[in-house]
This record gives C-alpha cells, structure tokens and sequence, in this order.
C-alpha cells in the first residue's frame, strides 16, 4: 500500500471540492437553502439523525441523475490547492483517501473532470452508491445501516484492516468541513477542519483536537511539515 508510513484521509464535498455537490443540489433544484439550513441545524444539534435529515435533502431532487450530474459538472470548482497537494503526496507515496457521504458517480465524474482520470485510478473512493433506473430516476443506496448511512469512522477503520495498516507507527490526517464528519473526528492523529464551517463547532463543543484550514495549500504547508518531522510536532498545529 504505502513506504511512507502516512494515510490522509479527506471528504469531498465542500473539502476538496469548493462546493458542496449535495447542497448544491438541494439549494438549486431541490427545496432550497433555508430548509436545508433548518435540517443542517437539526443535524448539528442532535435533534435528527444525518441519515434522516440527508434522505430528506435528496428526496427533494426530482431530475435524473444524469442531469444532475452535468449541473454538477457547471458548477462544482476543485479546491486551488489540491493539485499541489495531490501531487506531493503522490511523490511521496502517501495514499490520499476519500471518504464521501455523498455518491460515488458524482464523485468519479467530479474528479475525473477537475482533476483527472488517472486521479479515479490513484485515489480510493469510500462512499455511497446509488441506485439509477432507466428512465433516470435514482436513489442512493447507503453504505451502511448506521445513522448516517455512511458511517465515515467504520470505513476508515475498515480501511486501515484492509490494507494492514500498523495504526501504531502510521501517521493519519482525515479533513473535513460539515456534520457528514462528525463520525471521523476522533479516528486519525490529526484533524483538518475547514475555517467557518460545522465541524469546528463541533470539534469544540465536543473537545477534540483540530487545526484549522482554508484551503489545500494550508494542509499541504501543515502537512509537510509535521510529516518531516515525523510527526513529533503535531501537539504545535492542535488549536483546542
């Protein structure tokens, strides 16, 4: 799997990507955006499940998948960082894994686009699926029965397994922005929260440690750095 003895795990929507694909969706062709703000809410606060409050997101987008994924095609911008980034990590052989509640079409179609098709190749995916009917009708079909229907601590665990993954001389960095993250807050070394997003209030309310970032560039410099230092400098980077 990897010489490099470093794993970074990150989200997609709004992570690598500077949008959101599933709000997106349901801001613009969905029920909008002060009902999603009003389940995003719920989520946070523990009053609705991610599953629940996700399901009803989508359920409110009735055009077919392939529509939908050429708006995504539109409108979703890749993160101006992550191409660095990726290739660093490539040079230095560290896997750059994604772990997505949204779906996997819309994630092979998105990176092959902004990115690039050996990219759909270099990088695994761990997400949801979905289920398209022939006349473009579609459901996702869950990873898993949990409460978020992808439950991103599960995958990653799962993961590390897999590929036998000694957890106790690897360094593992997960980023993320919103409350899809919640389940993978605690599962890495290090966690990478976006500047103005959920899953810093989250990491605060909750007590557990994270840096901030605003861009790829900014996990690239932090990353770099405390993987050169072979990770004796992560307590530096840690902002709660």
């Amino acid at each position: 799997m990897t010489n490099s003895g470093t794993i970074f795990f990150s989200d997609w929507d709004g992570t690598i990507t500077l949008q959101d694909s599933n709000d997106y969706l349901t801001e613009n062709i969905g029920f909008g955006r002060p009902k999603r703000l009003e389940i995003n809410d719920r989520i946070l606060d523990g009053s609705m499940s991610f599953r629940d409050g996700f399901q009803a997101m989508l359920d409110s987008v009735t055009t077919p998948m392939p529509e939908c994924i050429d708006l995504l095609l539109a409108n979703v911008d890749l993160d101006p960082g992550f191409p660095e980034f990726y290739k660093w990590a490539t040079s230095k052989n560290i896997p750059v894994v994604v772990v997505s509640s949204g779906m996997t079409p819309i994630i092979k179609a998105l990176l092959t686009k902004l990115v690039g098709p050996e990219a759909v190749d270099n990088i695994e995916i761990l997400s949801n699926d979905v289920k398209i009917e022939e006349d473009g009708s579609w459901d996702i079909v869950y990873k898993d029965d949990s409460d978020f229907g992808h439950d991103k601590s599960k995958s990653i665990r799962e993961y590390l397994a897999r590929h036998k993954v000694d957890t106790n001389s690897t360094l593992m960095f997960y980023a993320g922005d919103g409350v899809s993250d919640i389940s993978a807050a605690k599962e890495t070394n290090l966690l990478f929260a976006k500047q103005g997003k959920d899953l810093i209030t989250y990491a605060k309310r909750e007590g557990i440690p994270y840096t901030t970032f605003t861009n790829y560039s900014d996990i690239l410099s932090k990353t770099k750095a405390i993987v050169n230092a072979g990770g004796a400098n992560i307590k530096e980077f840690l902002e709660n």
